[in-house]
């Protein structure tokens, strides 16, 4: 079935407005927003030329409502779990905290980036079940970035991110405002994720041959969404814009361009501001992963600019003839970032991702450290010092890994010696170190493992002392134990 392309208008997530104020035992005497989500189904067209959708949302909505944060001012969000008692795709009962005895339908949200306490950070076995609600506190005491939040409850993440539980998280400060980026209706989050559509319009979600043990190690759909729509279009002005794209897919990386060979500019990655602009043919993001482009319209008036992914055109720019000029410029430095030294980390932890097969080959489970969620915490970095983890990827994926609580940057990339790791856990290297591209200089939470490479981060474990996790963003592969708690112990 083909559908025409460009006859939906580019859908805008509504911006989350406070319902009210409540006292935090963390601010006396003082009085914060407070947020309610409330998750539940609803029906929506994903195409003009297709029937209604049955999804889940925020807020009824997919995305969610975007949440606007300003640096240093905390808040409250209530997430109350208001979805039915039957979850409408395959559960797999064989994966760990997804067994019989659960319920079907557990939630748990997480703002993925944000640095908050482990009680408000959505522990993956802190799921709560329909008719329940949690409340969460968000600092925001960090530097202004595009943050997503999303569904996080152990052993079924992936199939409730696909139902639809996800949306844009925005925290602004002072410093970025002052640089006279895009702002307003020209500053718009642009949420990608690809889905598996039946021409009745209804969600279908990949299994395997086996009734019992539905898990798939991967899920690529045919159609990919826009701000949940399918191929819109966005009206726009002759002038700069800032797109801030979130990749939100449970397996696909997007490699985006723009039609007509026009370059996007670089200024921001997963935590915000990069040191300095950086002009770009093609951005890659791989799942979880962010960056804020700012395109520039200025004399391309009534002329159509298509975003693509690899050679498929998903969405179209149309710039109209006329409209507000932009009298900004690109600023040459965007902020001061300091490099982490190697010789300040107090230790350089070797963790291995690979992954178990049956006797087909074909992948049963995915792990880190050889280790599985259950097993004793083995990653106990202490408050306040810093880390070098050198990830070894044993397998054939990149995986994009993520650590919750904390911003890191990338050091390098290092190809190894497979047989030397298998035969004796001997690190052996077998060539010279890549050194990050300049998109990959700034502040990350998240990073891409490339295989046959042991990616080196570094990072400085700031935060509340408590249990936070990190995983594969491959959501297939964080359901099937490819997942850990760390242990922040107090300096």
């Amino acid at each position: 079935m083909t559908l025409a392309r460009f006859v939906d208008p580019l859908p805008l997530p509504a911006l989350a407005k406070p319902v009210g104020q409540r006292a935090h035992p963390a601010y006396p005497g003082k009085q914060l927003p407070l947020y309610r989500m409330e998750m539940r189904a609803f029906k929506t067209q994903l195409h003009r030329d297709l029937p209604a959708t049955p999804l889940w949302g925020y807020g009824g909505t997919f995305p969610g409502p975007t949440l606007l944060a300003q640096r240093n001012h905390p808040l409250l969000i209530e997430w109350a779990n208001a979805l039915p008692e039957k979850h409408f795709l395959p559960i797999d009962h064989t994966i760990h905290g997804a067994e019989r005895d659960k319920p079907q339908v557990r939630t748990v949200a997480h703002v993925h980036g944000a640095r908050v306490s482990p009680s408000s950070d959505g522990y993956p076995e802190e799921w709560f079940a329909p008719g329940h609600a949690t409340l969460s506190h968000y600092p925001n005491a960090q530097d202004a970035a595009t943050l997503w939040y999303h569904d996080h409850a152990m052993g079924i993440t992936r199939l409730n991110i696909y139902a639809g539980l996800l949306g844009a998280y925005l925290i602004h400060d002072d410093a970025e405002q002052s640089l006279g980026l895009p702002s307003g209706d020209c500053d718009l989050p642009l949420i990608l994720c690809d889905r598996l559509i039946a021409k009745d319009g209804q969600l279908y979600y990949p299994v395997s041959d086996d009734p019992q043990a539905p898990w798939v190690s991967e899920c690529n759909g045919n159609a990919i969404l826009c701000n949940g729509k399918l191929f819109p279009f966005l009206e726009v002005e002759p002038r700069r814009y800032r797109l801030r794209l979130i990749n939100a897919a449970n397996t696909r990386f997007y490699e985006m361009s723009l039609s007509g060979g026009l370059s996007l500019t670089q200024i921001a990655s997963d935590q915000g501001l990069l040191a300095a602009p950086v002009s770009r043919q093609r951005v890659t993001l791989y799942p979880a992963e962010r960056a804020d482009v700012v395109i520039d319209f200025s004399g391309m008036d009534g002329k159509h600019v298509q975003l693509r992914q690899q050679a498929e055109a998903i969405m179209e720019f149309r710039v109209r003839d006329r409209g507000r000029r932009d009298t900004g410029t690109m600023p040459a430095t965007l902020r001061t970032i300091e490099r982490l030294a190697p010789a300040s980390a107090v230790r350089d932890r070797v963790l291995s991702l690979g992954e178990q097969d049956d006797a087909g080959g074909s992948a049963m489970m995915m792990m880190l450290g050889g280790k599985h969620w259950s097993a004793p915490v083995t990653e106990d970095p202490r408050q306040d010092t810093t880390e070098i983890w050198s990830m070894v990827n044993l397998t054939g994926d990149a995986h994009p890994m993520h650590l919750h609580l904390v911003r890191f940057q990338v050091l390098e990339r290092r190809p190894f010696d497979l047989f030397a790791w298998n035969e004796s856990k001997t690190l052996k290297y077998t060539g010279p170190a890549i050194p990050p591209t300049p998109e990959e200089m700034g502040w990350k939470d998240t990073v891409r493992a490339d295989p046959g490479m042991v990616t080196r981060i570094i990072a400085r474990f700031e935060g509340e002392p408590g249990r936070y996790v990190w995983h594969c963003h491959l959501l297939e592969h964080e359901d099937n134990e490819m997942m850990r708690p760390f242990q922040l112990l107090p300096a």
